[in-house]
């Protein structure tokens, strides 16, 4: 069995040793151990988790919902694949509601970028500080 501390089990993920133990104090990544010395050690299987933990962060999963994959990939023999895509579909749904948003907000900023002069004159006439004042911006 591979074993390594905290900090070969960082480095091989590309992580600083605290984002180790922030995963593990939310209880997503569990140690294997501890050497006589106190420091935690953890298994090939705690790397793999740790991948997976940072793959679906990376993918726009929260905490919880990363639990939630967590446990379902632990106890796969017994879940439906329609739960992972569940998942993954209302992930991918706030992605899109998400996208929505940005694209409105860059819009309106485009036009009232657009809309002002940027000159060296006092920001009274500003065009972008009268839209920011109105309420149908």
């Amino acid at each position: 069995m591979v074993s390594m501390q905290i900090g070969e089990l960082a480095s091989k993920c590309g992580v600083r040793i605290d984002t180790v133990r922030y995963y593990e104090k939310q209880k997503l990544l569990i140690p294997s151990g501890r050497t006589e010395g106190g420091y935690r050690i953890y298994s090939g299987g705690a790397l793999r988790e740790l991948k997976f933990i940072l793959r679906a962060k990376s993918l726009g999963f929260t905490l919880r919902e990363i639990r939630e994959l967590l446990s379902l990939k632990i106890d796969r023999d017994n879940q439906p694949c329609k739960s992972v895509k569940d998942l993954a579909e209302a992930k991918l749904t706030d992605i899109e509601d998400k996208l929505a948003e940005l694209t409105s907000m860059h819009q309106a900023l485009t036009g009232i970028t657009n809309a002002c002069c940027g000159g060296d004159e006092p920001a009274t006439e500003c065009s972008i500080l009268d839209a920011l004042d109105e309420e149908d911006v």
